[in-house]
This record gives C-alpha cells, sequence and structure tokens, in this order.
C-alpha cells in the first residue's frame, strides 16, 4: 500500500513540474531574442532526417492495411470502396497516431539522451553560468521544431500511404490513377482533414516538451540518461492516445451540433 502511494506521489510531483516545464515554454517562446537559426537546425536534424523511417513505414502501412482489407470488401461486394475506406483510416485516424509513435521513438528518445547527458555532463550548468538561457537555446528551438515538422511528416506519411493502398490494389485489380484519386477525395471532406491536422500539432509539441522535460531533469549519471530517453518515448507514446481520445471525442460533439 506504502508503495503505491509513493508511486502515485511521485506521478503527480511528476505531472506538476512538466505542466510548470510547459507554462516556462510559454513565457520564453515569444520572449527575445528568438533562435532562428537553431530552430532552422533543429527542424532539419528531426524533421528532415525522419522522412525515410517514416516515408518506409507509410508505404508498408498503406499496403497492409489495402490487403488484408480487401477480402472483407470482396465477401460483401464492396470491393470498389477500398481506396475510400484506406484513405478515411489512414488520414483520420491511422497516418497521425503511427507517425507520432514513430517520431516519439526516434525524436522522443533522442531529445531526451542528448539532453540528459548535457545535463549530467554538467553542460547545462555551464550555459547558465555563463550568462546564457539554455531553455531558450535547447528546450524552446526543439519544440517549436517538433511542433512544426510533425505536421508536415503527418502529411507526407498519408500521401505515401495512399501511395502504398494504389499499388496494393494494382496488385490483385486494375485500377487508373485519376479513377482511385477520385475514389479518395469523394469520400474525404473538411472534417476529416481539420481534426487530423490539429492533433498533429498538438503530437508534436507533446512530443518536444516530454523529451525536453526529462532531458532537462535528468539525474543520477549516466544511467540516468538512459532512464530519461525511455521516459520520453513512453510517456510521449502515452500522451498520444490521450490526446487522441480526447480529439476524437470533440470532433464527434462539434460536428454533431
Amino acid at each position: 500500500m506504502r508503495f503505491i502511494i509513493v508511486s502515485a506521489r511521485i506521478y503527480f510531483i511528476t505531472i506538476a513540474e512538466l505542466f510548470h516545464f510547459g507554462v516556462r515554454f510559454i513565457k520564453e517562446v515569444v520572449r527575445p531574442p528568438f533562435e532562428w537559426k537553431e530552430i532552422a537546425r533543429q527542424s532539419y536534424l528531426l524533421g528532415f532526417l525522419s522522412l525515410g523511417l517514416v516515408s518506409i513505414t507509410a508505404f508498408i502501412l498503406g499496403l497492409v492495411l489495402t490487403i488484408q482489407s480487401r477480402p472483407t470488401l470482396v465477401e460483401f461486394g464492396a470491393e470498389s470502396w477500398l481506396p475510400s475506406m484506406v484513405s478515411l483510416s489512414i488520414i483520420r485516424e491511422i497516418g497521425p497516431v503511427i507517425t507520432a509513435l514513430i517520431c516519439a521513438g526516434k525524436i522522443g528518445s533522442g531529445i531526451g539522451a542528448e539532453l540528459g547527458s548535457m545535463r549530467v555532463t554538467e553542460q547545462i550548468d555551464a550555459m547558465e553560468v555563463s550568462g546564457t538561457n539554455p531553455y531558450k537555446f535547447l528546450v524552446v528551438s526543439r519544440v517549436i521544431a517538433t511542433t512544426l515538422m510533425l505536421p508536415l511528416l503527418v502529411i507526407l506519411a498519408d500521401t505515401i500511404a495512399l501511395a502504398g493502398c494504389f499499388t496494393a490494389i494494382n496488385l490483385k485489380d486494375s485500377i487508373s490513377f485519376p479513377l482511385f484519386f477520385r475514389q479518395v477525395f469523394v469520400a474525404l471532406n473538411y472534417t476529416d482533414i481539420f481534426p487530423s491536422v490539429f492533433k498533429s500539432i498538438l503530437f508534436g509539441f507533446f512530443i518536444g516538451i516530454i523529451g525536453c522535460f526529462m532531458g532537462y531533469q535528468t539525474k543520477k549519471g549516466t544511467a540516468g540518461v538512459g532512464r530519461s530517453a525511455n521516459s520520453a518515448v513512453v510517456t510521449s507514446s502515452l500522451a498520444i492516445f490521450i490526446i487522441d481520445l480526447i480529439i476524437a471525442q470533440l470532433s464527434d460533439l462539434l460536428f454533431e451540433l
């Protein structure tokens, strides 16, 4: 019983510290000077260098989803609905969530390990002593980069996943690209796209802020760096599912009105 109480206490303290960390980000992001070069560099490192992994995963996702869905639709004589069904599944839910989870594993762990290493080797302390604002340079730039890059990665992943869907359909049947394109976008409307983009922005923000928080709070030497990287992945992945649930519920409520 005491273990549960202590664990719950640590959990709520961590949430409070993370909230304070995020409030500090909001204050720092609007306060000059602005680290434009570092933001651009982090956007390249965190966004552009993730294109390969995201692209391969998205293409395989489109292939597998189409191949697995086709037999069921054929059984009901609804094979022609395959492009519409896959596009709705990918753009509404699967594309943003899978891309965010990939980025949580790659980007979140990288940020946590990098900042954690800087903390245990006292590089952050040295920046504070020298009069530099390490939070502005290290945290704000990375959170802005992840917030900007993740929606772009999601859009790219959705496009490549649909290309995988087109390829999978043509492995069994033959469909022209104009017809496939028309069937995809006939099923889509703004109520499918806007929630997807909005939650992608939130995913990017929370991946960045959680990764930076875990790295910034690293303690107990090099062993703490591994724990920070692991905590960044686990916590940001959990946050992704919670945000996805909340956005799905809000979307249903708003569009039913």
